[in-house]
């Protein structure tokens, strides 16, 4: 048996449609965020300046994150991924509707552009932003994130952000809505 749920977005004016059914009990219902999919994120590191954009692979994810927004932070370079930095978060809790992120569509190996949310398990919360070659891990091994936004303007200044990083330290990050919201 199937049925239907319309759920109130909180971050956009529109309903999210949510189908359930005996089968999927033990999994979280399908929920389509159209109004969300395409959404522009401006994201200012080091002086550099980006344009990402979200991921419709990762909703609850992006749902969350945009409630935060403006998310003014340091980035720092990893010390067992690779070529990425990242933003350490601690025992932070991501929530939508009262409820942790878990993982939606995790990957240990982002492309360079690619920002990751890790929820937190193994090791801290965190996101971390791909800049070359990038294998998400901690001191514990290899880890997982959720890949919630994509750089699509900019990627050209991936590489000086991340040298930047690395040879001169933490670097103010803030991400913002960006007035062109949509494609």
């Amino acid at each position: 048996m199937s049925a239907e749920v319309l759920v109130k977005n909180p971050v956009t004016t529109g309903s999210l449609k949510a189908s359930t059914s005996r089968l999927d009990q033990q999994q979280p219902p399908k929920i389509h965020y159209n109004a969300i999919s395409k959404m522009k994120i401006h994201i200012e590191a080091g002086g550099f300046h980006f344009l990402a954009q979200t991921n419709p692979e990762a909703p609850i994810t992006v749902t969350a994150f945009l409630k935060l927004l403006p998310y003014r932070q340091k980035l720092i370079h990893v010390r067992w991924s690779g070529e990425g930095c990242w933003v350490p978060l601690g025992d932070f809790v991501l929530e939508q509707d009262g409820k942790a992120i878990g993982f939606e569509n995790a990957t240990s190996h982002p492309a360079p552009g690619e920002i990751l949310f890790y929820p937190g398990g193994y090791s801290e919360t965190e996101i971390i932003l791909a800049y070359g070659a990038c294998c998400f891990a901690s001191k514990l091994g290899q880890l997982a994130g959720n890949h919630f936004l994509t750089i699509i303007e900019g990627q050209e200044k991936l590489r000086a952000l991340g040298k930047k990083t690395l040879w001169e330290g933490a670097q103010d990050v803030v991400f913002s809505l960006s007035p062109s919201k949509t494609t």
